[in-house]
């Protein structure tokens, strides 16, 4: 069944016409009697499973699923917002920071549930935003080229990999650009709050001729090419689904700390929020779509039990706030510049 949904969702994807967004792709019943719109930036193969499933359980609905970029999506909704208008029903985010920013615009309806009253303080706020998946950020290696007492199990492993005038590491590390993907300036955000390392990591970066580009496909299949040895920073759930597939991309969970991720979703406003989008809501929360969502997290348990990775939660809350500050953004980008050699625009 999982293969015949996958199927269907590439030829919807395929047949769509080209549009500003990444993808676009139809589910459920093309006469359903409500049609919700759904903005992500999961991709669809990995997110659509989930939404079949919901859909199985509503034979009234349909559900157009809209995949973005985050910084794309957070301007659109936005943009929506400032407008009157609802452009979606749930728009989900690994972009966090701006999701926060979009609650604390205005730009959210409310919704109350068993389920979301059963989540954690750090994973809801203002009963607007909610944190739908548990995704750490993780160093992805490739097994056949990293021999197996190079691989950095840490941020420290890293610098020290970095650190020779002539490592055969220099231009073969990536990660995120900061100013393409808000998930990867989160994560670098996150990073310069948390941990001693990341003027160093800055510096080598920059000494070393790191690579930096857009999205998480982009940086996993460089890897598993071999055109990057080592990647950084790179979104778990996304990395062990190529790894179930490819034997040769490694995954570590940094054992100085691990950062994790809640992707968010938001019920956009002004409106109150629409029931049935609601009930998607709720199904995410629930033990059978957190079943579903299995592909998009990364098992952490045991790491959990034995103490073994301290872990970092990103928390919905008002702190994220300060990363959507202007002038803090502004000087955090130019630091960023500045290592990895990129122009003024």
């Amino acid at each position: 069944m999982i293969r015949a949904a996958l199927l269907a969702i590439a030829a919807a994807v395929h047949a769509a016409p080209t549009v500003a967004q990444e993808a676009v792709a139809t589910f459920g019943p093309g006469d359903a009697g409500t049609s919700l719109v759904l903005r992500t930036t999961t991709d669809i193969d990995v997110f659509g499973p989930t939404v079949a499933a919901f859909l199985a359980t509503r034979p009234d609905l349909s559900v157009r699923f809209e995949q973005w970029g985050s910084n794309d999506l957070h301007a659109l909704t936005a943009a929506d917002c400032a407008a009157g208008q609802r452009g979606a029903d749930i728009v989900i985010s690994s972009g966090v920071h701006q999701m926060v920013d979009l609650v604390n615009e205005r730009c959210a309806a409310d919704w109350r549930s068993a389920a979301t009253a059963a989540l954690p303080p750090d994973l809801r706020w203002r009963d607007e935003i909610w944190g739908i998946s548990r995704e750490p950020a993780v160093i992805v290696y490739n097994r056949r080229l990293v021999p197996a007492d190079e691989v950095p199990r840490t941020r420290f492993d890293i610098l020290d990999l970095l650190r020779p005038a002539t490592s055969v590491y220099a231009g073969r590390v990536a990660t995120y650009d900061i100013e393409a993907s808000g998930l990867g300036f989160l994560f670098a955000y996150a990073d310069s709050q948390e941990a001693s390392t990341f003027g160093a990591l800055m510096e080598a970066f920059a000494r070393s001729g790191a690579v930096a580009t857009c999205c998480s496909a982009e940086i996993i299949r460089g890897v598993a090419e071999g055109d990057y040895l080592i990647a950084y920073n790179v979104l778990g759930s996304y990395a062990a689904l190529e790894a179930a597939e490819n034997p040769d991309l490694g995954i570590v969970l940094p054992g100085d700390y691990t950062l994790v991720l809640s992707r968010a979703a938001i019920l956009p406003g002004p409106e109150p929020a629409r029931d049935a989008a609601g009930a998607f809501l709720d199904f995410l929360l629930s033990p059978e779509g957190q079943r579903e969502m299995a592909l998009m997290q990364l098992r952490m348990d045991e790491e959990e039990e034995d103490g073994t990775v301290p872990f970092r939660s990103i928390p919905l809350s008002p702190v994220l706030l300060v990363a959507m500050d202007r002038a803090h953004e502004s000087r955090f980008i130019a630091r960023w510049r500045a290592a990895f050699g990129a122009p003024e625009p």
